[in-house]
């Protein structure tokens, strides 16, 4: 990916782009989803995928076989599976900050041979073995705190990547929780989050697990500092090293805030937040779930990571799911996209593809340098999909915007029978969405022809979810290769903070304010006279 030339109208000058326009503009965009169906017999079974564990009914979307054909066509013009293997063996795709970027090979085996060369890859499997140790002694109850009592308590304190993932994950595995031993997260950094669960905890029963890349982003090491403080007001400082665990690449850090070296985990610099689950980031998840759990949990990981370096482009799931993002945002024109859930287990899954495709989308730069020439992602959006019928799916049936759909349906849950009304429910949305409905009053009418894709698997699992956090990952990636981005960097994160920062300081200290922002002024003014008021 670092290495193409790129032309300044790129993606649009190659002539697969070009097809495909030309063919919505001349064979689609007059046609319906439902007019698809009656003419194509087979459509169903078709445009059905399977990956591993997943099966992925695309059939709802605006697409017939050429549009399949003009996919393949673009997917191998823009180069996207040499843009693949650039990433699985560990050269600097992320060209911005000069590194690899390798999540997939915190899942690999050594077999797999994944970029073996790069330093700190040798790392992940001793990184693994220090986890299962850890997480042996913590459910045997050989780790305990500062007097001597069980840690029952797991405080992940993190933010972003750091805590989205985590908390997902957690919480989709809420039936292979391990007896005894609960998790809570902390990400919020105006301190109240925290403080409120102090005040519920048992603070002699917990261990806060701080995950921070940096360690020093701001909100997190807040929050560090708070729950230290709390500790050695209430045990002393000898508390720090029986409470206090740190996930970080900068050791000297972790030393510093009073880390014991064996409770530091040190990810790779080539691990980006959002991509950062599969390492030792998703300690709390194995400390809740078991080792062992997690471990599947990579193995599911893995098996995505092969289909989608291995399975020809008309059967990927990862490349196709891309390529009708692609085609529903740039060449039929939507805005956004929702992912709806159909277990309230997931309720958190749509949070976290929010991060993974915003934060890797959205630039508006190439790789090159350039200004891109298109929009390079929708707006995502979603959660359980039960309480959405009652809230916005009224925007989607009936709203002027057409918003294209990912449902997500696991057919097995605790109870059966209250599930299967919940499958209906699924089903009948997606079918409403696209047929839609004739009546004589305007107000009931619904236009149908809504896209949708339905991901469908038995149940929710350490191995299936480990295959749909890859899914989706590899999802982005293809979408960025064919827009030209670098879906591993977030500057536009980095101004806020920095800002920030500088803000912070003024408003505290009531120093004069020395931007040229008359809004931010003002603002700055309100807070000062609010405070006085009080």
């Amino acid at each position: 990916m670092i290495k193409r030339h790129l032309n300044r109208r790129y993606p649009l000058d190659l002539d697969a782009w070009k097809s495909l326009k030309a063919h919505y503009l001349s064979d689609l965009k007059n046609t319906t989803i439902p007019s698809l169906f009656q003419s194509e017999g087979n459509r169903a079974s078709d445009l059905l995928l399977e990956a591993a564990e997943l099966k992925l009914d695309y059939s709802k979307n605006l697409l017939n076989n050429k549009t399949l054909k003009l996919f393949a066509m673009l997917l191998k013009e823009a180069k996207v599976k040499e843009s693949v293997e650039r990433m699985f063996s560990g050269e600097n795709i992320n060209a911005s900050e000069k590194k690899p970027a390798l999540h997939m090979a915190l899942r690999s085996k050594l077999s797999d041979q994944i970029a073996l060369n790069i330093e700190g890859v040798d790392n992940v499997w001793s990184t693994q073995e220090r986890m299962e140790g850890f997480v042996s002694a913590l459910h045997s109850g050989d780790v305990s705190g500062c007097t001597g009592k069980n840690i029952k308590n797991i405080v992940n304190i993190g933010i972003g990547g750091s805590e989205l993932g985590p908390s997902m994950s957690i919480l989709a595995l809420r039936d292979y929780w391990v007896k005894d031993i609960k998790c809570h997260s902390v990400s919020n950094g105006d301190g109240i989050e925290l403080l409120d669960l102090l005040s519920e905890i048992e603070l002699e029963e917990t261990l806060f697990i701080i995950s921070s890349k940096s360690f020093s982003t701001k909100e997190t090491i807040d929050n560090a500092i708070i729950a230290r403080s709390v500790m050695e007001g209430r045990f002393g400082s000898r508390s720090i090293k029986h409470h206090f665990m740190g996930i970080s690449v900068n050791k000297k850090a972790m030393h510093e805030f009073g880390i014991q070296a064996d409770y530091q985990y040190k990810i790779a610099d080539w691990v980006g937040g959002r991509f950062s689950l599969c390492s030792a980031i998703g300690l709390s998840l194995a400390c809740i779930i078991g080792m062992q759990n997690f471990r599947k949990f990579l193995e599911g990981a893995r098996t995505m990571d092969m289909h989608f370096r291995q399975a020809p482009y008309a059967d990927n799931m990862p490349m196709m799911l891309a390529m009708i993002a692609i085609f529903n945002t740039n060449i039929i024109g939507s805005h956004s996209q929702a992912i709806l859930t159909y277990n309230t287990r997931l309720r958190l899954f749509p949070a976290y593809l929010q991060q993974l495709h915003m934060e890797s989308l959205g630039k508006s730069t190439r790789i090159d340098g350039e200004k891109v020439c298109l929009d390079t992602g929708g707006v995502i959006w979603g959660g359980a999909a039960s309480d959405g019928q009652h809230s916005f799916y009224q925007l989607l049936h009936q709203g002027t915007q057409s918003i294209p759909i990912d449902f997500i349906l696991p057919v097995s849950a605790v109870s059966q029978r209250d599930n299967y009304y919940n499958q209906a429910n699924c089903l009948a949305q997606s079918e409403a969405l696209m047929d839609g409905s004739l009546s004589e009053r305007k107000e009931q009418i619904h236009v149908g022809d809504r896209s949708s894709n339905t991901i469908l698997f038995d149940r929710i699992s350490p191995e299936i979810l480990g295959q749909l956090v890859a899914l989706y990952e590899h999802k982005v990636f293809v979408q960025a290769s064919i827009y030209g981005i670098n879906p591993f960097d977030q500057y536009g994160v980095e101004l806020g903070k920095k800002l920030a920062d500088s803000l912070a300081e003024t408003i505290e200290k009531e120093m004069p304010y020395k931007g040229k922002n008359l809004s931010t002024k003002k603002l700055i003014e309100l807070i000062r006279d609010s405070e006085k008021d009080r």
